[in-house]
């Protein structure tokens, strides 16, 4: 067999194969049975070890919801490969009475259980709650709204709000303002990265 035929071969199947994995994954239809969106203030953990320091514990805020994602058809793996929550918080503006800051992270998860209760959480730390509260516990108190969307493939199979509707991230309003002023962060990023484990979704290292 000559050069040129092996080559024309080889590209042939490697486009075969190309069409055939895009295919399988486009022909994958996917639905998320959600909860709406729930936050509450978590203190810091008190971890042991030989040298104790003493200190005061001051509080997290930590958003989560539940999801439950079916596949069709379903892998034998019974795991979604990848799916990606986009959350959206809305906080009270100290500086300025009546409007409110709007906080974004976007993070992909991978090896999430189907047909299965799962967890997926987003965070503000304690330094993050002073700096837009002035306070050191308490931060719940200065959330306004809490929003998310599930995205599979790039199509969005869910989405859920503590109040209003889906979707009033993207309506234009006076009295909401993309902020970068803090971060909000993945589990990983947290001193609870290693806590609850099996209750969490996994977050990719890729993109967290």
């Amino acid at each position: 067999m000559n050069h040129l035929l092996r080559t024309t071969l080889l590209v042939t199947a490697t486009t075969i194969l190309a069409a055939f994995s895009t295919g399988q994954a486009s022909g994958q239809a996917a639905r998320a049975v959600s909860d709406k969106p729930v936050f509450d203030d978590l203190p810091s953990p008190q971890v042991g070890s030989v040298n104790n320091k003493a200190f005061k514990p001051k509080d997290w805020l930590e958003f989560e919801t539940k999801l439950n994602i079916q596949l069709s058809p379903e892998p034998a793996s019974k795991t979604c490969d990848r799916l990606t929550v986009k959350w959206y918080i809305a906080v009270k503006n100290a500086e300025k009475s009546g409007t409110f800051l709007l906080l974004t992270k976007e993070i992909e998860h991978v090896n999430i259980p189907t047909n299965e209760d799962v967890y997926f959480s987003v965070y503000l730390s304690p330094s993050s709650i002073k700096r837009l509260t002035g306070m050191d516990r308490g931060g719940k108190s200065a959330v306004e709204y809490v929003g998310y969307e599930v995205l599979f493939n790039g199509e969005k199979i869910a989405q859920d709000t503590t109040k209003g509707q889906p979707g009033w991230w993207n309506t234009a309003s006076e009295k909401i303002s993309r902020s970068e002023k803090v971060a909000l962060l993945s589990k990983n990023d947290t001193p609870f990265s290693a806590m609850w484990w099996d209750r969490y979704a996994e977050v990719s290292q890729e993109r967290r």
